[in-house]
């Protein structure tokens, strides 16, 4: 089953949320009046009315909340630094326990975890390409990750949204190492042509492809695809890569090399939702070997030399979105498209309070 990435409250929800609320202050009534325990049981009857909160308050809320996030495939230590840090701002607070202690804490949860998807460096694609355009520069996208996550299928993709959106598009075909790479790019091409140009009338190709063939230097045939895409007037480049582990020395020094001399505009690493923490480690790996072989990122930045994470097969893990939140929290980067399916239009922007809202249900 598919997230709903454009998931709104609908008014059931709201009903069912607003009924615990009633449930949970007749609850807290019910304590006062008859001393029964309600709904938070001894949580709620350990603090009095407006008392300010303290770490023996919160940690049985937190701890909940906690394996929560850790079932839904939160990696352990980012969910418990998640937690700790929503301990920190809350204690000391007051409180108005009519309210509900836990709604008070999940919100705040809530909060903390959109910020997280909801990185400083607001990325406007669309927008960063016309300002390098009118530079006189092609836009260029490299796409990077370990073998068999699907970069070129979602490059692919990314290369249809842009058609989309009227830019004209050069691929380049920078993977000069796996039997059949250029060959799976060109079958691509030339189906978003059919799609999207049919029959042009001998005007400009929308979408190209810039290859060399195999064993050849990457860095080279990335170089020269830029610079003729800059004399030929294509708006955007797309530089696909060798699938290469994160612990492969000389393929990741290779790319390192191809990213430190051609100076992309966006890195980004394509990662599988599907295996979940895997994909947190291989790109925690992935990056911490770019830093090591002098990469960096968005403004040098000296934390991350990806600046930007695609995430495939988003529509096989439900409500499992924890990878998501670890990605975006280990880099803080953000997630700039996920994948739905198998078609070309399958390609979403990541919708941030509709991945919280699955991830706390």
């Amino acid at each position: 089953m598919q997230p709903d990435l454009d998931f709104e409250t609908s008014d059931d929800d709201e009903d069912e949320e607003d009924g615990e609320g009633e449930e949970q202050e007749e609850a807290v009534q019910q304590q006062q009046t008859s001393g029964k325990k309600g709904f938070f049981g001894s949580i709620v009857s350990s603090f009095a009315y407006n008392k300010p909160l303290s770490k023996a308050d919160l940690e049985p809320i937190l701890s909940t909340l906690r394996d929560h996030l850790i079932a839904k495939n939160v990696a352990v230590e980012i969910a418990t630094r998640l937690c700790d840090s929503v301990a920190t701002k809350l204690e000391g607070q007051h409180v108005n326990t009519w309210t509900g202690l836990k709604g008070f804490v999940r919100n705040a949860l809530e909060e903390s975890i959109l910020r997280i998807l909801s990185p400083n460096r607001n990325l406007n694609i669309l927008r960063e390409v016309q300002v390098k355009n009118d530079a006189g520069s092609p836009y260029v996208i490299v796409f990077c990750g370990v073998n068999g996550v699907g970069k070129s299928t979602n490059l692919a993709k990314i290369a249809n949204w842009l058609l989309v959106n009227g830019q004209r598009v050069l691929v380049i075909a920078c993977d000069t190492f796996r039997a059949g790479a250029i060959e799976q790019l060109r079958t691509h091409i030339h189906a978003l042509k059919s799609i999207h140009e049919g029959d042009n009338g001998g005007g400009a190709s929308k979408i190209d492809l810039f290859e060399k063939g195999y064993g050849k230097d990457s860095t080279g045939i990335a170089m020269e695809g830029i610079r003729y895409a800059a004399n030929s007037g294509y708006q955007v480049c797309l530089v696909d890569t060798a699938g290469r582990m994160q612990g492969n020395e000389p393929l990741m020094k290779q790319l390192a090399k191809l990213i430190k001399v051609n100076e992309p505009d966006l890195t980004l690493f394509v990662g599988e939702a599907l295996v979940g923490n895997e994909a947190v480690d291989q790109l925690v790996n992935f990056n911490k070997s770019l830093l090591d072989n002098g990469c960096r990122g968005a403004q040098n930045s000296a934390v991350s030399a990806i600046n930007g994470i695609v995430l495939t097969k988003f529509d096989t893990i439900d409500d499992q979105v924890g990878a998501a939140i670890s990605m975006t929290y280990i880099t803080g980067q953000p997630i700039v498209f996920v994948g739905v399916g198998q078609t070309y239009r399958d390609l979403k922007q990541l919708n941030a309070r509709a991945v919280v809202r699955a991830l706390m249900k």
